[in-house]
């Protein structure tokens, strides 16, 4: 459904070399003694970020011991820059439309088994009416690959029409979107319809393995997806989310061909990614290769993946989506996760239960909102469903430039709590609202008197009856 065009720019900007990255893989191999250790990991707690060789000697990581120590530091920075807040999202995915061969997904072109849909304008709203009505705030538009000139209004015409729907409940006051790679005019058009972040997947950046997987279709051509999230930043989309897919290839190659990319990025910007995402390979109707992945990574390797990255880039956020059980979700939020998608569906009208479409991918965590807000509250955190950065615009080099020196805190934390006290008034059920609200009080005792301030002004605020406020 997204724009596609034949007509691209023939610069090549970003190579990645693999052969760097294998070197480094070689050199990490060597066991790390614990002055070692203690010397990357006080580093990584100063909040410096890590080197890829830096990286890779801690993801060589097989003493248990040691692994425990790295876990330890990540729990250090994400708390250092995140606190207790876990910013909580629902996909909503307006087609299953796609003009590419991906052998992985259940949307792939050659997929005879899936009912293929693009909603409406009355039934995105539909959809958006359904998750307004469950407390979301902030949402993920997604849609599949396809080609023709009329992708982008439509892709734009869904955006207005969310924005424009407006309940007793409240409204959607975030969109992201999750669609294939645009020209710099189409960025900077999109850019226009008030989105969040842009967020595109590499799935792999070891390109052999890209060309076996990506099999037809404009994502075929490697280099031009690896180019998008440039093109996106230089139209003036601020913040670019970007990832891969684990489970096509060595997880440790992809970690560090994600971090060259970020670094990359912060050479010729000044900033990198707003988010990464590391979804693992799941089941899909269609797909055999995702039935049985070439790569799979183990959950003591996921974990591991997190927490380092987690040191590596302290300042990014790390999404952790629905295809995850709630034990592994459970687990990576204190290792670094910062964003959560919850009471989630990967299927167009999969929220108002019109559709006989299969999913994109199979779920691990099926729980609703209410219940993952629950969960979420009872292990200590704080669900947050902010958006006023973006509202004042404090976005790209300025967001970074408050978040380095740990400032952004001070204005995200009082909304954090502002947003999650309108999810109590407006949707909990009494044990969750009552619970939420001791989580509130533990939070606000926690915090320094000038943000504690601002976040009592804020809830009183709220429950005064005033909504959509913030700092």
């Amino acid at each position: 459904m997204a724009v596609q065009t034949p007509h691209r720019p023939q610069s090549r900007h970003l190579h990645l070399d693999e052969s760097a990255i294998w070197q480094r893989l070689e050199q990490a191999r060597r066991p790390l003694d614990e002055k070692q250790l203690l010397e990357i990991l006080a580093k990584a707690e100063s909040l410096e970020g890590l080197d890829r060789l830096e990286t890779a000697r801690l993801l060589n990581l097989t003493d248990p011991e040691q692994v425990q120590q790295v876990f330890a530091s990540a729990r250090k920075v994400k708390n250092r820059i995140y606190g207790r807040r876990l910013v909580v999202f629902a996909p909503l995915y307006i087609s299953n439309h796609c003009s590419n061969e991906c052998t992985y997904c259940g949307f792939r072109r050659g997929n005879q088994e899936l009912h293929r849909t693009t909603l409406n304008v009355e039934q995105i709203k539909q959809e958006t009416t359904a998750l307004i009505a469950q407390g979301h705030k902030r949402l993920l538009l997604v849609a599949g690959e396809s080609e023709g000139d009329q992708g982008l209004d439509n892709i734009i015409q869904a955006i207005d029409n969310i924005y424009a729907v407006k309940t007793s409940k409240g409204e959607i006051r975030r969109i992201n979107v999750n669609i294939s790679p645009l020209l710099p005019a189409q960025f900077e058009r999109l850019k226009l319809h008030h989105i969040g972040t842009y967020q595109i997947f590499q799935e792999t950046y070891h390109q052999e393995t890209y060309q076996k997987v990506h099999l037809g279709g404009l994502k075929a051509d490697f280099q031009w997806r690896l180019d998008t999230p440039e093109r996106a930043m230089a139209a003036g989309i601020e913040d670019v989310g970007i990832g891969v897919l684990l489970g096509l290839f060595d997880w440790k190659f992809e970690v560090l061909g994600l971090l060259t990319h970020i670094a990359y990025l912060e050479r010729t910007f000044g900033i990198g990614p707003h988010t990464i995402s590391v979804p693992r390979l799941e089941r899909a109707a269609g797909s055999r290769l995702s039935k049985a992945p070439p790569a799979p990574v183990t959950d003591d390797q996921f974990r591991l993946l997190v927490a380092v990255l987690r040191l590596a880039v302290p300042y990014t956020g790390i999404i952790m989506s629905t295809r995850e059980t709630a034990d592994i979700r459970t687990e990576t939020f204190a290792l670094g996760v910062s964003q959560i998608s919850a009471g989630s569906r990967t299927n167009p009208g999969g929220y108002t239960h019109k559709t006989s479409s299969a999913p994109q991918f199979s779920l691990g965590d099926h729980r609703s909102l209410e219940e993952v807000v629950l969960d979420l509250v009872n292990h200590g955190y704080l669900p947050s469903f902010c958006t006023g950065c973006y509202r004042l615009g404090r976005t790209g080099t300025d967001f970074m430039g408050m978040a380095r020196p740990g400032a952004i805190r001070n204005h995200c934390d009082p909304n954090g709590i502002a947003t999650f006290m309108e999810y109590l008034l407006d949707f909990a059920a009494p044990e969750t609202q009552r619970l939420g609200r001791a989580c509130i009080e533990n939070v606000l005792e926690e915090m320094a008197p000038g943000p504690r301030a601002a976040a009592t002004s804020l809830v009183q605020q709220v429950i005064a009856g005033r909504r959509d406020v913030y700092c």
